[in-house]
């Protein structure tokens, strides 16, 4: 099987399940979250995976994205080019999928049946629900049901997807056809999109580094189901630091970007004196993150964030879709 990762938990995951049945996995880890992360890729490389940082020498479309970017630090979109390309060129590969798709977002559900399973024990009803969003797996997983209850007229909740500000696909992007893998081998998908060829930042939330967002959040979102915002990368780890030292969990990246807005929104709480209940997700821990929170601690961490002109010449490139 092959497979591309971003964070890495998705390739761990797999290279856990490929061990357990005897088979063979490669992943294609983004470049930066491969030097970012070693202690990621050297969990996969235990279960027997071989990780190939992407973009690489290694497949046509990766030489061709190296040639057109050369020294690109990656991204999600380079990674499931590559992955794709080995999968369709070794009999009995096939390449194995971690968010965007419907499918995808399916499977997820269970994130957001758990959690609703749990409020309803409690006679808990969420005001607002809050999730991290790259491709969107995390995000619809968490709120499927919530959604089906808003949609169907049954109840209300305030929905709020958050990003990184170096990679703003819902808040900065176009919705448009669009194709999913930086390398356009994949089909096109209709959804927020920075434009294939958008390779953000190497800020250290590698599981949010995707140029589109899934099809069906794009369509909520569009529709004003739900709400979305962008944070700053700095922001995002003293959320992470204040909720370690309070709850004493240390908190991914990707999840510490919900982090950001829930503690925002209780805060807007406590100025106006309102009680509301407010839902998180907290998808992963971030203790193969260290450097990062070296990085945040040391005071060399920064804050890209794309300029206009920079994000209209990649709209320009966008696939033309009568």
């Amino acid at each position: 099987m092959t497979t591309e990762t971003g964070a890495g938990q998705w390739g761990t995951a797999l290279s856990m399940a490929c061990s357990y049945f005897g088979l063979d996995c490669k992943v294609f880890m983004v470049k930066v979250s491969y030097e970012q992360k070693p202690f990621r890729r050297e969990v996969m490389r235990t279960y027997g995976a071989s990780v190939t940082p992407s973009p690489s020498m290694t497949t046509e479309v990766g030489r061709k994205i190296l040639a057109e970017h050369p020294g690109t630090t990656g991204s999600l979109g380079c990674a499931i080019s590559e992955a794709v390309e080995v999968a369709v060129n070794n009999p009995g590969y096939r390449y194995v999928l971690g968010s965007v798709l419907n499918q995808v977002l399916l499977h997820q559900s269970v994130i957001g049946l758990e959690t609703k399973a749990a409020l309803d024990k409690y006679g808990i009803k969420p005001d607002i629900i809050i999730g991290c969003a790259g491709g969107g797996s995390n995000l619809g997983g968490l709120i499927s049901p919530f959604m089906g209850q808003k949609l169907r007229g049954e109840a209300d909740y305030r929905i709020i997807a958050v990003e990184p500000a170096s990679c703003p696909s819902f808040t900065r992007g176009v919705y448009a056809y669009d194709f999913c893998d930086t390398g356009m081998v994949c089909p096109l998908a209709k959804m927020y999109t920075l434009g294939s060829d958008f390779i953000p930042a190497p800020n250290h939330a590698g599981g949010l580094r995707y140029h589109g967002m899934s099809p069906v959040l794009s369509q909520l979102y569009d529709d004003g189901y739900m709400e979305a915002v962008s944070v700053p990368q700095t922001s995002v780890f003293e959320a992470a630091e204040e909720f370690a030292r309070v709850e004493g969990i240390l908190p991914a990246p990707e999840s510490s970007h919900a982090i950001r807005v829930a503690i925002d929104e209780a805060l807007k709480c406590k100025q106006t004196g309102e009680e509301k209940n407010i839902v998180f997700g907290l998808t992963g821990t971030g203790y193969f993150d260290m450097l990062a929170y070296e990085k945040f601690h040391d005071g060399k961490m920064d804050d890209y964030i794309p300029t206009d002109e920079e994000l209209a010449s990649f709209r320009a490139r966008l696939p033309k879709v009568n």
